[in-house]
């Protein structure tokens, strides 16, 4: 029997420094026995629940289910473990597969050697039963395999969220560095905004931020526009509790008031991106979108601002990420009375360039890019608080 058949527990991944606010979106979803660890989070759940945090789980990166884990200390016992397992379970040889691998702190060094490993198991099991073998593709297989070997100690699992869950399928138009849609998805999720007040991104880019906004008001399960999921190749997949569910799921999906979600930016290209992702999304076209530089923008009160500035390969060097910084500071200052913002820097350094004392300093990566959300008050009346330099 397949492990996750047994014990019914599974491993998420997500990116470093989010394992608490992923922790808490799986019990939101119903997970038992939530338990965190670098990169990741142990959880129990049943079939319902499974396809439930696959379909609207905003934070994560891929849910897991472990097929056998045992002691390994060569390639070769990993080759001869791996043969053993019922392959046919999720795959023919027709289909095709794809492995990710991830070592540390054990004898077999390699990632990529372990995961050539595996996959050596899984063809010779194939063609030593039929003689055919299933294909490599490893930009949209079939299936998606997992290899975890930490301190001499390897789990095989089956990815059943079917590739990353952070290619929601809204972003067909990108620009330069664009933000991973689960950081954007904590940073609305910090951001606490609930659609009382407007939510504004003044420097919206392709609109990843917009959108994030967008599926959390409405509703949208961040799976919405995905055609397929890893855990319908599971032995023991159930089509009418997945139905269920979806339809459960998409049922609560509400409408947007118009005028509540807008974003601009500067850049036509930008403009012209964010209007095809948004509106690849249900009530995406209610999202108020301008060509415009923030200097010149109305005033923006009592509103929740949330945006990633350009920076580095975005922007150029740090001189003009500055001067950037410190306008943007300015209109927050001036334009901005009685809202709160949020502004993610990709480099922590800068953000003192903005002359704004943070409330609050959250750690984020973007990818590889370790940057930071900080939270800022912008009082009525420019109060003192709001106005010094750290």
């Amino acid at each position: 029997m397949h492990e996750y058949k047994q014990w019914h527990r599974f491993f998420a991944q997500i990116a470093d420094k989010m394992e608490q606010l992923g922790a808490s979106e799986l019990a939101e979803l119903g997970a038992k026995r939530i338990k965190t660890k670098f990169r990741g989070i142990f959880f129990e759940t049943d079939a319902a629940g499974l396809y439930r945090i696959n379909y609207r789980a905003r934070l994560l990166t891929r849910v897991l289910a472990p097929l056998k884990t045992f002691q390994c200390h060569s390639t070769r016992y990993l080759y001869n473990t791996a043969r053993s397992i019922a392959w046919d379970d999720f795959l023919t040889p027709d289909d095709t597969f794809a492995i990710f691998a991830n070592v540390s702190n054990s004898h077999i060094t390699h990632s990529k050697y372990a995961a050539l490993r595996l996959k050596d198991a899984i063809v010779d099991h194939f063609r030593d039963a039929t003689g055919k073998r299933p294909s490599i593709d490893v930009q949209t297989p079939d299936v998606w395999f997992g290899l975890h070997i930490e301190n001499n100690r390897a789990t095989i699992s089956i990815d059943t969220s079917g590739g990353s869950l952070h290619r929601r399928g809204y972003r067909q138009e990108t620009i330069e560095a664009p933000m991973q849609e689960t950081l954007a998805a904590a940073i609305i999720r910090l951001s606490g905004w609930d659609g009382s007040r407007p939510l504004c991104d003044p420097m919206c880019g392709s609109g990843t931020l917009l959108c994030e906004a967008l599926m959390h008001f409405c509703r949208i399960p961040a799976g919405f526009l995905r055609a397929h999921f890893g855990f319908e190749r599971l032995p023991d997949f159930d089509a009418n509790i997945w139905a269920t569910v979806k339809a459960k799921a998409d049922a609560q999906i509400r409408d947007l008031p118009n005028g509540l979600i807008q974003g601009s930016d500067i850049s036509y290209k930008a403009i012209a991106a964010a209007r095809i992702n948004t509106r690849l999304l249900p009530h995406g076209e209610k999202i108020v979108l301008r060509e415009s530089d923030f200097r010149v923008l109305e005033e923006l009160r009592d509103t929740v601002l949330v945006t990633n500035p350009p920076y580095g390969v975005r922007l150029g060097n740090k001189r003009e990420t500055a001067a950037l910084l410190q306008a943007f500071g300015r209109f927050l200052k001036q334009r901005c009375q009685g809202s709160t913002a949020f502004i993610y820097f990709g480099d922590p350094e800068m953000a003192s360039e903005t002359g704004l004392k943070p409330a609050k300093k959250f750690s984020l990566k973007n990818a590889a890019m370790a940057g930071q959300l900080r939270q800022f008050q912008l009082f009525p009346n420019h109060k003192r608080g709001n106005l010094r330099q750290e």
